[in-house]
């Protein structure tokens, strides 16, 4: 029987830990270890973690004293903690679907080469229920490492939330854990270093339930949307430092991403014209980081696209968009890739 470990650090998500719990617990014929990690919740969270440990000798808690942030928390499950064949890292207020570690590790028993599996993640919207989970058939797809991982240069994006992933120990083990230079973008940068290592699966279902909430961590702003981009620059930096050797186009995927991010960069400015909202979109900083990344910049169909707009002006440009071609062009080109990531999972 196979054995997976489950950390779940909980930081004021008490009220979410019995729910998410019970969705790892809901896998029979594996052998299910849980570790709550409480990171010196001010409330009653604890206490709550306690209780669920005390109703089932799966679950173990560990409370911080002082709070010591996600990161550190991460590394103590995962490298101190964890034994299992397999470890996954799941955040209180998230769920797994049913059968979900099951799928996985199916996939992960059959395929000795590959280092972690995934699925599709259903975002739901806090307090509402989650939607009912399609399951899917048994299918699934094995990725060559280092193709998956170029697709990753390639996008200069993930396509992993997060809890939908569960991971070889010994690859865990063997890559070390998250880096806490990167705060926001550790999770991406975690799943490329394992890619470097061994090949990835993914399971055609779905896998996990991300709940959306006010107190999500992630970038919703447009100034904490370029800060996003600063370290997801940092974050594939820090991938090519660790693993170049094990990547022999690594040059290539270097300038690859850099170029890419830079038109990202650039497509947020032109954005802003676009919706009216110069007034709040560091534009000049969105230009200098995409200089900084790709120092022909200029040259970008983007950075002309933006030229127009700025001769257009801001005021006059969200009345003109339907006949810009670049505007459309964009609108088209970010719900095609959205698509295609939501139907393939890479």
């Amino acid at each position: 029987m196979s054995s997976v470990s489950v950390v779940i650090p909980c930081y004021k998500y008490g009220d979410y830990l019995r729910a998410c719990v019970d969705s790892v617990l809901d896998n029979p014929g594996l052998d299910v270890r849980v570790l709550i990690i409480d990171d010196a919740s001010p409330d009653d969270s604890a206490e709550k973690a306690h209780a669920i440990a005390a109703s089932d000798p799966r679950v173990e808690v560990r409370v911080h004293q002082q709070n010591k942030r996600h990161i550190a928390t991460y590394n103590e499950g995962l490298l101190e903690w964890a034994d299992g064949d397999y470890v996954a890292l799941l955040s209180a207020d998230d769920m797994l679907t049913p059968g979900a570690l099951n799928r996985a590790v199916a996939l992960l028993d059959a395929n000795p080469n590959v280092g972690f599996a995934y699925g599709h993640p259903v975002h739901f919207q806090h307090p509402g229920p989650p939607p009912p989970a399609n399951t899917g058939t048994g299918e699934t797809a094995i990725y060559n490492g280092h193709w998956w991982l170029e697709r990753r240069f390639r996008e200069g994006t993930g396509c992993i939330t997060s809890p939908e992933v569960v991971v070889r120990t010994d690859l865990q083990r063997k890559v070390g854990g998250y880096d806490p230079e990167l705060p926001h973008a550790g999770d991406i940068e975690m799943w490329m270093r394992l890619a470097a290592h061994a090949d990835v699966g993914y399971v055609k279902a779905d896998q996990a339930y991300y709940r959306l909430h006010g107190k999500n961590m992630s970038a919703t702003d447009f100034a904490g949307q370029l800060d996003d981009l600063r370290q997801r620059k940092t974050a594939y930096e820090a991938v090519l430092t660790k693993t170049r050797d094990l990547l022999p186009e690594a040059d290539r995927w270097d300038a690859m991403v850099h170029r890419r991010l830079a038109r990202f960069a650039l497509r947020r400015a032109v954005r802003a014209y676009d919706r009216g909202r110069t007034a709040t979109v560091p534009e000049e900083e969105l230009v200098a980081f995409a200089a900084e990344c790709w120092p022909d910049y200029k040259s970008l169909p983007e950075f002309r696209g933006l030229q127009v707009r700025r001769r257009v002006g801001a005021k006059t440009m969200p009345y003109l968009q339907p006949l810009v071609l670049s505007a459309v062009a964009a609108k088209g080109r970010e719900w095609l890739w959205w698509r295609s990531w939501q139907r393939r999972g890479i």
